[in-house]
């Protein structure tokens, strides 16, 4: 990766555009960048970061930090500009963080969002191409391409000095931090952690196996009861390695106990099934005995009773044998019974019938009333026409009802168009007075709208203006106690270091060993080494006043920052309190200092209040606009309907008394129609057809009343005839005694039940009687019942008990046999649990350094890391030596330190003792250009890592001050080295030293309104 060109705008503490030339710097191979402190020479690398990255390195990008220059002017918008060469392609990438810019519409400032742009260069076409402006798509590309993340890129090509030395002198886990995030070893970590959770996800499903085991064993001592009591269950716990075992055997034992427990009990049962089969014969026998006994008791009872009902059974008898010769005159009995009957119903209804006739008609005929019947049809059916006529009367009437209900109707609805069109021209009046009034009043309320807007922004920002007044007061007094602490502190280190220059001798000869070479002068005499003094500074101290210096610096130039914001914010709202006249008026666009005085706040609330109210009384007149027009239009609306009401109420009045003359000449044609048919006496139509219809049906009535009568009389007799015939035949006196003899069905099945029942009880007790076992039971001596029912009852009871024994052990043996399989089950499930338990626990103890079998210790991180750590300071040893001349050379150690875990060790070999000892160890300089090589030495690793991705632009930052001038021409020997193959080393540092070895310079100049670049080239860089 080559860099050509940077561009920065508005970034950091550059304020204007300022551009670095690279492939001037590179064509010198070895390039010092320097300044002052608080330039911006690290700014320079921040600028290469941020393009290639969208972010600067992390410990400068500081939360809720601006990347935007204080110095940098309103409309000029923050850019960095990268163009450079990687993996062969020649491309510009061009960044634009969030910042504030200046709103195109109105006053104030709006937040821009982040921009990015990647270009790339097409040499046969001579152009540049776009390649995208998304953010994730150029990050993703320039990571691909370089092969670095951010992080690795900013510890390999931007080398922090200080980084490196904390390595140097950090325990294992620290360098394995730094080397994890370069090398990107989280991946075995990750293994590490997985391995883990495998080991306790195994664990927890063998010892959730042995629980299962356990229950079920806990169970089966139950379900086992006294049956394996000469066998104590299995106590163990889960985990343990026997477990499955134990409880293998005892079930085995515990199904073993139950099946002879269950031979015992089936042996048992079957004795006493038998003697509870021997007791019940015993019990049948004697109960039999007993049974035929009381059964011949119980027969002579019975034939005694029966000799006692003989006579009422003989006298059942005869009855029923007269009643059977009744029955022939049944009959014709029947029939003068119903011919009587009906003779009564036709007499009563003949009576009926002639009562309702007229007087004169009492005696008449069948014959005569028939006649008279047929004149009432007639009459009647000639009432039709006089129907109709009286009907069509009806409705004449009620369509002259409603001719008279609309007339009224339409006189009301003419009075009431006239009432309202006589107010029409008054009401349209006003309402178009309304309608103009509230026109009126919108274009008030947004003539006051226009004026409103202008006085709430100078309200607005003539608060913003008192209240940062207040803030750039408070910015001043932190910016003059800034600037004094910073003056007071850069005393205190120019004195301290003085004083510490000054006792160096002592300081050095505090690591004299008698008999070791001089640091200064090689000898190995030290006749006179120098003593500290009272006022001697120790490095330390000095080190300690140089950062406090370096904090109250920035303390100052963020006061300074801070008071500069404040101060541009207070003018800009300033100038926007101000009222602008409008364009073309003297005094346009004077600021808040020219003629116009700016106004105070509590006037500006008193027009703003003013406005707001006008405003408000003008909206509510233009709010009545739209219902002022629909009020007009309804109202016009109601006029064209009124009109055309009148109108039609005319054209119905007219149609009216035509048709009431038509209905006046109908009316007298069918009253003269309906007076001939209903003659003088007037009345209706229907109640003369009610009067014949009664007529008709009164003498229909009595016709047929006569005619029934004479009809049943006539039956009558004859049916008395017949009733005396059949009486005689059958042998009865008169046909009184015949129907006295007769009996009811119900009766007749009474006796003849009655006598049936007396005849089987008889035929029943004689067969009883005569059996020879009943006879012979009851001659003989009672059974003994109740003795063979408690026999029979106690084997019962030992019946059931056996069998209930019996029952249980079967249940113990299933239930035992179940859980048996159950565990067996579970066993077989267990096995290949605790082999992957075994291999997953030996590996993550092998991973996490836990293992007998890891000596060391060692994480697989910390084994990876250490890898890495070895090729580094291999890497690193190179030039080392060099730098020290051959003295120290940088080796990685895995011993363990302490109780620790090894693999990250660093210790440094000095050639002249040839003691091997902690990099921690090493003095200032020493500590230097060590930290230097193993910089380097990561680098090239890292290279590699990425892929083998050529790296020809290095920087260094800072800390060659601490280095001598031998050591310091060594080291940039060493530097001038990787200018091999084209690279070139860019030197980050203010040592006034380095300006006269490094002729070609990149110089950062401050200055009031933001820092410059400025490229010196030649033998007078360095004056």
């Amino acid at each position: 990766m080559r860099l050509h060109r940077l561009r920065v705008t508005g970034f950091g503490p550059f304020g204007t555009t300022q551009e670095v030339a690279f492939d001037a710097l590179s064509a010198a191979g070895l390039f010092l960048l320097h300044g002052p402190t608080g330039a911006g020479k690290t700014s320079v690398l921040d600028a290469v970061c941020f393009a290639l990255y969208g972010s600067v390195p992390g410990a400068r990008q500081a939360p809720g930090a601006s990347l935007r220059s204080d110095h940098a002017p309103a409309g000029t918008a923050t850019e960095v500009v990268l163009d450079l060469t990687v993996a062969g392609r020649r491309l510009e990438i061009t960044r634009r963080p969030a910042q504030p810019r200046p709103k195109k519409r109105g006053s104030g400032f709006t937040t821009e969002k982040a921009q990015s742009w990647l270009r790339e260069y097409d040499p046969d076409a001579g152009a540049w191409n776009g390649l995208s402006r998304s953010h994730q798509e150029i990050g993703e590309e320039v990571v691909q391409l370089v092969g670095m993340s951010r992080d690795q890129f900013c510890q390999v090509v931007l080398l922090p000095q200080g980084d490196f030395s904390r390595f140097l002198r950090a325990d294992a886990e620290a360098r394995g931090k730094l080397l994890g995030r370069l090398f990107g070893t989280r991946r075995f970590a990750a293994v590490e952690e997985r391995l883990a959770e495998l080991r306790r996800a195994a664990e927890q499903r063998v010892r959730e196996g042995d629980q299962r085991l356990l229950a079920l064993a806990h169970r089966m001592a139950q379900a086992a009861g006294d049956a394996a009591a000469g066998w104590p269950a299995p106590d163990g716990g889960p985990g343990d390695p026997g477990l499955a075992d134990a409880v293998l055997g005892w079930a085995a034992v515990a199904r073993s106990g139950a099946r002879e427990a269950l031979d015992t009990a089936e042996l048992a049962l079957a004795a006493a099934e038998a003697r509870r089969e021997a007791a019940r014969r015993t019990l049948d026998e004697r109960r039999d005995l007993a049974a035929l006994r009381e059964r011949y008791e119980d027969a002579r009872r019975r034939a005694a009773a029966l000799e006692e009902r003989r006579a009422e059974h003989d006298a059942w008898r005869a009855r029923l044998d007269q009643a059977r010769e009744a029955e022939r005159v049944a009959g014709p009995l029947a029939l003068r019974d119903e011919a009587e009957r009906e003779h009564r119903a036709a007499g009563a209804a003949r009576d009926r019938a002639r009562a309702a006739l007229p007087g004169d008609l009492a005696d008449a005929g069948p014959d005569l009333l028939a006649r008279l019947a047929r004149t009432r049809r007639q009459e009647l059916g000639g009432l039709d026409s006089a129907r109709r006529a009286e009907q069509r009367l009806v409705e004449i009437a009620r369509e002259r009802a409603d001719l008279d209900r609309q007339a009224r109707a339409d006189d009301q609805a003419l009075q009431d168009a006239a009432d309202w069109l006589a107010g029409w021209d008054a009401a349209r009046s006003a309402l178009l007075d309304r309608v103009d009034a509230a026109r009126e009043a919108a274009a008030r309320a947004e003539h006051l709208l226009g004026q409103l807007a202008p006085a709430r922004r100078r309200l607005a920002a003539a608060l913003r203006r008192d209240a940062l007044a207040k803030d750039a007061a408070a910015a001043e007094a932190r910016l003059a106690t800034a600037r004094e602490q910073a003056g007071t502190a850069h005393e205190t280190w120019l004195d301290l270091r003085e004083r510490r220059l000054r006792g160096i001798a002592a300081e050095l000869a505090a690591h004299l060993e008698e008999g070791a070479p001089c640091a200064v002068c090689g000898s190995a005499e030290h006749p006179s080494p120098a003593r500290p003094t009272a006022d001697h500074v120790d490095r330390a101290a000095e080190a300690g006043a140089y950062e406090a210096h370096v904090r109250a610096a920035e303390a100052r130039t963020a006061a300074e920052r801070d008071l500069a914001a404040v101060r541009e914010a207070l003018a800009a709202a300033a100038a926007e309190a101000v009222e602008e006249p409008p364009p073309g008026v003297p005094g346009a666009g004077a600021g808040p200092d020219g003629d116009r005085p700016a106004p105070a706040a509590a006037a500006l609330e008193d027009l703003v209040a003013q406005l707001e109210r006008e405003h408000a009384e003008a909206r509510g007149l233009a709010a009545d606009s739209h219902p002022a027009r629909e009020a007009l239009e309804r109202a016009e609306e109601e006029h064209t309907r009124r009109v055309e009401e009148r109108r039609q109420a005319e054209v119905r009045a007219a149609a009216r008394a035509s048709r009431r003359e038509t209905l006046d000449q109908e009316q007298a044609a069918r009253e003269a129609d309906l007076a001939r048919v209903l003659g003088d006496g007037g009345g209706t139509v229907a109640r003369r057809a009610a009067v014949l219809e009664r007529e008709v049906a009164v003498l229909d009535a009595a016709a047929d009343a006569v005619r029934a009568a004479e009809a049943a009389a006539q039956r009558l007799k004859e049916a008395d005839a017949r009733l005396a015939d059949a009486a005689y035949r059958a042998g009865f006196a008169t046909p009184d005694a015949a129907a006295a003899a007769l009996l009811d069905d119900a009766a007749r099945r009474d006796l003849q039940r009655r006598a049936d029942a007396w005849q089987a009880e008889a035929a029943v007790v004689a067969d009883r009687l005569a059996e020879p076992a009943a006879r012979a039971a009851a001659e003989g001596p009672p059974a003994d019942v109740a003795a063979a029912s408690a026999a029979h009852e106690a084997a019962e009871r030992a019946a059931r008990a056996a069998a209930t024994a019996l029952a249980a052990h079967r249940d113990r043996c299933a239930e035992l046999d179940r859980l048996s399989a159950r565990v067996a089950d579970e066993v077989r499930a267990l096995g290949p649990l605790r082999v992957e338990y075994d291999r997953v626990a030996r590996l993550a103890a092998l991973t996490a350094g836990t293992s007998a079998e890891n000596e060391r210790r060692m994480r697989l991180e910390s084994y990876v890391l250490a890898a890495r750590l070895e090729q580094v300071a291999a890497a690193a040893t190179a030039r080392l030596q060099r730098m020290s001349s051959g003295r120290y050379t940088l080796v990685h150690s895995d011993a363990r330190s302490g109780g620790k875990r090894a693999g990250l060790g660093l210790h440094v070999v000095d050639a002249w003792t040839g003691a091997e000892r902690d990099t921690a160890t090493l003095s200032g300089g020493e500590t230097f250009f060590a930290s230097l090589a193993l910089a380097l030495g990561l680098a090239d690793v890292v290279t590699d890592e990425a892929g083998g991705v050529r790296l020809d632009t290095l920087f260094i930052d800072e800390g060659f001050g601490s280095l001598d001038d031998q050591t310091l021409d060594e080291v940039l020997d060493v530097l001038d080295s990787l200018r091999e193959r084209d690279r070139s080393v860019g030197i980050v540092s203010h040592v006034p030293d380095l300006r006269r070895r490094i002729p070609t310079q990149l110089e950062v100049v401050k200055g009031r309104d933001g820092s410059r670049v400025r490229l010196r080239t030649g033998e007078g860089a360095g004056a």
